[in-house]
């Protein structure tokens, strides 16, 4: 049976780590501040927004939290990332994805200031990301990284295929594991024999949002594999883009879902809010 990558176990293990960091420069009385803006009552987006607030209050940063009707006009948006921007106590600001139809969600993150852009989706921070600079990262391939760390699992000399070329996902993800050496393989809806391509690889990601996707026969056999996928089935269930129940009796080392990226999300948009902090405060300094 495979190993099983505990997120809410890792999670917690860097949100210790950065409460500890925090520690250190407490006495200096100012502390991190995050504003998350949800625009409508998507019910996921509810429930994320919810543990990120949870998130702070348990490591003492500062949160607002802005919630919008669904009809709320582009330019009111806009105008609030603007006035948060400007607001010297927030350090981080997060517009929840995705958004209602009539809003241009590209529009809104370019609107973020990139040094408040922990969601690491501004073209800055994937600009940084391209050239290999440090910078905000995003955050749920940003914890799949951290995760692999965390369990000694070395991307470098490895296969790695991801499924799925989001630039929320696929497309930061890929990046970051060419730039821990693996060799990166992006597959998505045009690719020609899907599950033959997944079969070459050491490492998977899937991160297409289509339950149970990976079958048992696209996963060779003590490949790692991590889980992006979260989708509710008509039961209720919440399952997520590979076949668990089938796949890891093969795999080495796999995630669950619930219970395995997401936490690692939660975990890596503390550790991009602090650092933010620790950014702006210094310079100011």
């Amino acid at each position: 049976m495979a190993l099983l990558l505990d997120g809410n176990a890792v999670s917690k293990a860097v949100q210790e780590r950065i409460a500890g960091e925090f520690e250190k420069v407490k006495s200096s009385g100012q502390k991190p501040g995050l504003a998350v803006v949800l625009v409508g009552d998507n019910p996921a987006s509810v429930v994320y927004v919810g543990r990120k607030k949870k998130a702070c209050e348990t490591l003492g940063f500062f949160s607002e939290e802005y919630r919008l009707p669904t009809e709320t006009p582009e330019g009111e948006l806009l105008g609030l990332v603007q006035k948060l921007n400007q607001d010297a106590k927030i350090h981080g600001i997060l517009v929840q994805l995705p958004l209602p139809g009539h809003l241009n969600p590209q529009k809104v993150i370019e609107t973020i200031d990139p040094r408040k852009d922990v969601d690491g989706m501004h073209p800055f921070s994937l600009g940084k990301l391209v050239a290999g600079l440090p910078g905000l990262r995003s955050c749920t391939p940003a914890g799949v990284m951290a995760m692999l760390e965390h369990y000694k699992i070395s991307p470098a000399g490895k296969r790695a295929v991801v499924i799925g070329r989001s630039i929320m996902v696929g497309k930061p993800m890929a990046q970051l594991l060419i730039e821990a050496n693996a060799t990166v393989t992006v597959c998505h809806s045009k690719t020609k024999d899907i599950g033959a391509v997944i079969r070459e690889a050491d490492l998977v990601v899937a991160a297409i949002g289509r339950p149970r996707f990976v079958t048992a026969d696209m996963v060779k056999e003590g490949a790692v594999v991590v889980d992006v996928g979260i989708n509710r089935t008509a039961e209720g269930k919440l399952v997520g883009d590979v076949d668990f129940d089938a796949i890891a009796p093969k795999a080495s080392a796999i995630t669950p879902v619930p219970g395995g990226v997401g936490p690692m999300t939660i975990a890596l948009l503390m550790k991009n809010t602090y650092q933010a902090f620790l950014e702006q405060t210094q310079n100011r300094g």
